[in-house]
């Protein structure tokens, strides 16, 4: 189990200037992933070390993106002036995390501008406007090969750590970790909330480059 991506909406700005803005403070470069025609999005990927990136997304003028739970979170966020959104954890055995949770597992599939199709299953979509707190937990088809970060070379920046408005305990719940676990590689902050769940979520997320720590 590992942090697989973080999401970024798209702000008004649009898909590619989001994405070169942001890849311009990480030092890595913009890479085109395609179209997710189950979700009505498109995503562009910023590739980092260690497995992990930056999926940067926008909704598609295309009414599935209203039906699909991920475009229509994609939708808010980005209605809200774009920003993080999302989160999302690398799992071995997704059915039993499904079976667990009381979760279905959906599948997602885009291809890429290079004709390579990538498939993945994925829990959690739900949560993205009703717990965003929440992360996708996530299982990918496919050789590590094809895995987003391994792209092109990331630069030699890396995911470093997560400011999350939640409550710490519950996100271990849902992970199936214990109350004491502490991750290594990646520090996490917690901030209190007062109210709804629905104003959880990822608020900023920590970077270390070859620039020096950029956190967005």
């Amino acid at each position: 189990m590992r942090v697989d991506h973080v999401g970024f909406a798209a702000g008004p700005e649009g898909l590619q200037e989001t994405a070169r803005s942001l890849a311009a403070r990480l030092g890595v470069r913009v890479v085109d992933g395609g179209p997710h025609p189950r979700f009505g999005t498109r995503n562009v990927v910023l590739p980092l070390s260690l497995g992990c990136y930056v999926e940067v997304v926008e909704v598609l003028d295309h009414p599935v993106a209203d039906k699909a739970l991920f475009g229509r979170a994609v939708r808010e966020r980005t209605e809200q002036g774009g920003g993080w959104f999302a989160w999302a954890v690398l799992v071995e055995d997704l059915p039993a995390y499904a079976a667990r949770l009381g979760e279905t597992a959906e599948e997602g599939v885009r291809r890429r501008p290079d004709g390579v199709e990538l498939r993945w299953h994925q829990i959690g979509a739900p949560a993205l406007s009703e717990e965003p707190q929440l992360p996708l937990l996530i299982e990918w088809d496919g050789p590590p090969t094809q895995h987003p970060s391994a792209i092109s070379s990331a630069g030699g920046a890396r995911l470093a750590g997560l400011t999350i408005a939640g409550q710490r305990d519950r996100v271990r719940g849902w992970l199936g970790l214990p109350p004491d676990f502490t991750a290594d590689r990646i520090d996490f902050t917690w901030l209190d909330v007062v109210g709804s769940p629905r104003s959880t979520g990822l608020r900023s997320v920590r970077f270390e480059t070859p620039r020096g720590t950029v956190e967005i």
